[in-house]
């Protein structure tokens, strides 16, 4: 399996709103930066692969010049990026969002950190971080709240279900110190609010804990070196061709299978197919289906017996784009002449694991539902539990400006691709 990349992947610049974050190699302490959606990394001294793993949330600090008699003060903000759907009677309305918010409410400090994070190179937050490091008060569901409410309360009511996909949070400190007000140590300026009277020991934190681990990116199968592009959640080995998903035990196989095609130079791309229970709606077959979606098409007897999947797709590209893909491919149903194992032909990188594809179950039944004056009664009582996936590559001509699937109907627009690994 060969990794296919765009023109404007391959070059691609790093001015965009993916943080930069300051790491070292962990076999030969080399300085790195890296961007935060950046998880292969190759050292540029000793070549040797690594992948990022993160224990929960990332903790990052913003870098700062504070004067050596000041002791610092990080103050913290839950950031969030990624897109959200939200479900409504008639439709299913996509967004981007990159926003932040204070995570211990205080009127001393700003409510979010602007464009700081996007513009600055980051710090990882170690246990040798020197600074009183204040405790997050606020849970970031109760922050998530704030930022839904923000970014849907233009849409009409009700908002039947809402659901965030390919998201990435992270904790990120701001450091401060007092001189006697506070002072913000990244500009050395004092803030322009009264903030005389703030006192740290009145906040509960500390020392923060470590989250950041590197794991050698070999294959558990056979050792030789895995490979993908530098945000892969599933990493190829090419050597024994079997794909691989990180997780807290290391990597562990992930099953996969291709279409078959008579092109010459095809182009790979990736697909979660899930199988789920359903209740609440009828579901289960390819007949279900037809009946649920209001298929132009006359049911068939042996539909009955042909079972349903979701289909989702494995790869980041914009929220309208991938809203499209997942409603075309969950209604097309694609060939099930799969055969096991990845593709030996140019693929695109996994890079939206699983447990994001599971995240789109409902919003995807939201769209399946015709007529639409169903939906809002429906959705709120159908329950759905995933049972398993599977990765599935199926293959693209690759034209100009453009990937086509000819059998679907279906094309992808390749700047959409390129542009994607900056969500």
């Amino acid at each position: 399996m060969k990794i296919w990349q765009t023109p404007s992947i391959a070059t691609r610049a790093v001015k965009n709103s993916d943080l930069k974050i300051q790491h070292q190699c962990p076999q030969c302490g080399a300085p790195a930066t890296l961007l935060e959606s950046d998880r292969l990394f190759s050292c540029a001294y000793c070549r040797v692969k690594s992948y990022l793993l993160t224990r929960g949330f990332s903790q990052y600090h913003l870098p700062h010049k504070t004067p050596d008699d000041r002791e610092l003060i990080y103050f913290p903000y839950w950031r969030f990026k990624g897109m959200l759907f939200s479900c409504l009677a008639d439709r299913t309305h996509e967004k981007f969002i990159d926003t932040s918010h204070q995570a211990c409410s205080s009127t001393c400090f700003p409510v979010s950190l602007g464009l700081r994070s996007q513009a600055l190179t980051l710090e990882c937050v170690s246990p040798e971080t020197k600074g009183y490091f204040i405790a997050p008060q606020t849970s970031f569901k109760a922050v998530m709240t704030i930022f839904n409410r923000r970014f849907t309360r233009d849409l009409a009511s009700p908002l039947l279900h809402q659901a965030h996909i390919g998201e990435t949070i992270s904790l990120i400190y701001a450091p401060y110190y007092t001189n006697p007000g506070l002072v913000d140590a990244v500009l050395n300026k004092p803030l322009p609010t009264r903030t005389n009277s703030f006192r740290p020991e009145n906040f509960p934190g500390g020392t923060p804990s470590a989250r950041f681990q590197f794991i050698p990116a070999m294959c558990p199968n056979c050792g030789w070196d895995l490979t993908g592009s530098r945000d892969a959640q599933v990493l190829n080995c090419a050597h024994c061709h079997s794909l691989w998903q990180p997780g807290p035990n290391g990597f562990s196989a992930v099953p996969c299978a291709h279409t078959p095609t008579q092109l010459q130079e095809p182009v790979y791309l990736p697909f979660w197919r899930i199988k789920a229970d359903v209740n609440g709606v009828d579901l289960n077959s390819y007949a279900d289906l037809a009946r649920l979606a209001n298929l132009p098409k006359a049911v068939q007897k042996d539909w009955e017996a042909t079972a349903f999947h979701f289909w989702a797709p494995a790869f980041k590209v914009r929220p309208r784009v991938f809203l499209r893909l997942m409603h075309v491919l969950t209604t097309a149903q694609p060939p099930k002449n799969l055969e096991p194992g990845g593709p030996r032909h140019h693929c695109l990188t996994a890079n939206l694991p699983v447990s994001e594809a599971i995240e789109t179950l409902r919003v995807n039944v939201a769209g399946l539902i015709k007529p639409k004056e169903r939906v809002a009664e429906w959705l709120p009582h159908i329950g759905i539990k995933p049972r398993k996936a599977l990765l599935v590559y199926l293959p693209f001509e690759e034209r100009p400006h453009e990937l086509v699937h000819n059998d679907l109907n279906l094309a992808v627009n390749k700047n959409q691709l390129s542009l994607a690994w900056n969500l």
